[in-house]
């Protein structure tokens, strides 16, 4: 009798810890968060074969037209909106078929992405574009690494980080053709991108 309650006690202790590795599984690196569900037809292993182009000047600011309206420069800052189509991401991100880059419009005099000393820790040299995509090796927005690396996201950008996974994703660097100090991360996996800079090595 002795033997068979053993051998019930430990295929139930077995099956017990097998369920909640399982459950505790699911919650990956991010503390408990869900991802949310990918776009069909944005990331998923895709990359650019290129950066974004230097954006457009933006036309001359027209005067209010209303009395009393609030001029652009004084409205409460609010985020652009990037969901271009029904399933795509709420984030920067890039097109598959024709590689393009949605969100990259605001051009040179973005305050979000004005740095004082740009490449104040140097320039990042390992390598640009479509040939070169790095494992993030850990860290989270404020500062992330691989291959002795180091970046910071830019405050502006931290929203659309929310479901990167800050030990696995593959991410791929491109220049930012008009932000000075700053260049682009792509996450390959999600299809998304934000500004980063370069923190030079550990």
């Amino acid at each position: 009798m002795t033997r068979r309650a053993c051998l019930l006690g430990f295929i139930l202790i077995f099956a017990v810890s097998a369920v909640a590795q399982q459950r505790g599984g699911q919650r990956g690196q991010r503390g408990g968060a869900q991802p949310r569900a990918q776009s069909p037809n944005v990331g998923r292993g895709y990359i650019p074969s290129r950066g974004p182009t230097p954006a457009r000047p933006a036309p001359a600011a027209r005067a209010p037209e209303a009395r009393g309206a609030i001029p652009p420069q004084n409205r409460p800052d609010q985020h652009q909106t990037f969901r271009d189509q029904p399933q795509h991401p709420e984030a920067p991100h890039v097109h598959p078929g024709n590689g393009q880059w949605v969100g990259h419009a605001t051009g040179r005099n973005d305050p979000h992405y004005h740095v004082d000393r740009p490449w104040e820790h140097g320039r990042f040299t390992l390598g640009f574009g479509p040939r070169y995509v790095f494992r993030i090796k850990g860290g989270n927005r404020e500062r992330f690494w691989f291959n002795n690396a180091y970046f910071q996201v830019a405050p502006y950008d931290y929203a659309y980080t929310d479901d990167w996974i800050w030990n696995s994703d593959d991410v791929v660097i491109y220049d930012d053709p008009d932000h000075p100090g700053f260049y682009l991360a792509y996450n390959v996996r999600l299809g998304t991108y934000v500004h980063v800079i370069y923190l030079g090595p550990s």
